[in-house]
């Protein structure tokens, strides 16, 4: 693993060009998110079609689409524990591999009843988890002023859920339940086998040799773990919520078809995933506080637009972009956030711990929409609640984190990180 107290052993010299196994090794491991996320969104563009066919409320429909969020995401703090002590090379082939099992099973026989599919979703989670893989992975073969950029374009692999969006409909229609789920199966299988030849973990990576408990326990006493956590609840909980429910939404609210509404979030899912760089680019050059800050003020502005119900072309349709431009210029960079402040060795549990945060973020919504929208027939108090919820967060990163930010989190640590050349200039 890389060791920040000790420039030498940056995979490269601050300044120098990034070497091209780095870069290939990037690439791989987006591409594994990708893949592994496309799996884990199977279920939500599909969440109409099972509420019409298996008569199901709004909530057992939102539910439905919850159930693999919540478990990918606590899944995120094992598996991040695991990547710090077996490494990227390894977990990548078994969390891909691993996915295939409940993709299959709602494919071929987990799909005619709730309580099959949410079995099945249950285990779809584990797709939700390669996350917590490809952050740390990443991380030990970039040098800190070049993480940013390098962790945002890792996030890129989350438009998997664009994927999933903008086909799993479209190949029902002209095929059959199944063939979205053989498809995305046989995928995984081809990732996983390229994953087990190809990936290495970064020269100099140092596996710790505490107990798990033990380093769980010393991650949970991190400032940033609690920090990054609360932003990227906020930030990337957001697209999540949007990425499941914005289908259920849009067929509701508006009186969109199934596949209206699926093309429509895949333009949500698309936007976010280009603005995620975006995100981490600019926290290297500007800092990841005034990203975040700004990216949570478009949230609370668009939340507010959007709790009036406006026409969809153009205010809310404008609203919905705005947001999903700044959801995923946020995520970018909370994670540079992280590279920023967290010790080398471990950079794998607290992504996560973060990224639980996240996904649980992006439960949350889904199940308050829904119950919303069951009991009054609005959407606009869900609204409402996210444009309160993003303006305690823009609060919180002008005050809290901006000071800890600024004092480089001076608590001692060993082998904390050292500072990134723009810590100071953030506020």
């Amino acid at each position: 693993m890389v060791q920040p107290l000790k420039p030498k052993s940056d995979s490269s010299p601050s300044g120098a060009p990034v070497s091209g196994r780095a870069w290939l090794m990037l690439a791989l491991a987006t591409v594994g998110f990708a893949v592994n996320f496309w799996a884990w969104a199977l279920l939500s563009p599909l969440g109409p079609r099972f509420k019409d066919f298996l008569d199901l409320s709004s909530f057992q429909q939102s539910l439905l689409v919850a159930v693999p969020v919540v478990v990918g995401s606590l899944g995120r703090i094992p598996v991040g524990a695991l990547t710090d002590r077996f490494g990227g090379r390894i977990m990548f082939p078994i969390v891909s591999g691993a996915t295939i099992v409940p993709v299959l099973y709602l494919g071929l026989a987990g799909h005619s009843s709730l309580a099959a599919l949410l079995v099945g979703g249950f285990f779809l989670g584990i797709g939700g988890t390669a996350f917590a893989v490809g952050v740390p992975f990443v991380n030990a073969w970039f040098p800190p002023e070049r993480r940013g950029l390098a962790i945002g374009v890792f996030g890129v692999g989350m438009g998997g859920t664009a994927i999933s969006a903008l086909t799993t409909v479209k190949l029902v229609d002209a095929h059959s339940m199944s063939t979205p789920f053989l498809i995305t199966a046989a995928v995984l299988a081809a990732y996983a086998v390229v994953a087990g030849l190809l990936l290495r973990d970064a020269p100099g990576r140092t596996a710790p040799t505490e107990p798990p408990a033990r380093r769980l326990a010393a991650t949970f006493k991190l400032g940033i773990t609690w920090q990054a956590s609360a932003l990227y609840a906020v930030a990337f909980g957001g697209y999540v919520a949007f990425s499941v429910y914005l289908p259920t939404y849009l067929k509701t609210g508006y009186g969109l078809t199934q596949a209206d509404a699926a093309n429509r979030m895949a333009g949500f899912v698309l936007l976010a995933v280009a603005m995620r760089p975006v995100g981490g680019w600019l926290s290297d050059r500007l800092g990841p506080v005034r990203v975040l800050a700004g990216s949570l003020a478009v949230v609370v502005v668009g939340a507010v637009v959007q709790s009036l119900t406006p026409a969809l072309a153009p205010v809310g349709t404008i609203a919905f972009l705005a947001m999903a431009g700044a959801l995923g210029a946020g995520s970018g960079a909370t994670f540079a956030l992280v590279a920023l402040l967290t010790p080398a060795n471990q950079v794998g549990s607290v992504t996560g711990v973060v990224g639980a945060a996240g996904g649980l973020g992006g439960f949350v919504p889904p199940l308050v929409m829904g119950s919303l929208y069951g009991q009054y027939g609005t959407y606009a108090a869900g609204l409402v609640l996210l444009a309160i919820v993003a303006a305690v967060a823009l609060g919180f990163t002008l005050t809290g984190v901006r000071s800890t930010v600024q004092g480089g989190d001076r608590a001692p640590r060993t082998g904390r990180g050292r500072r990134h050349p723009r810590a100071h200039t953030t506020a």
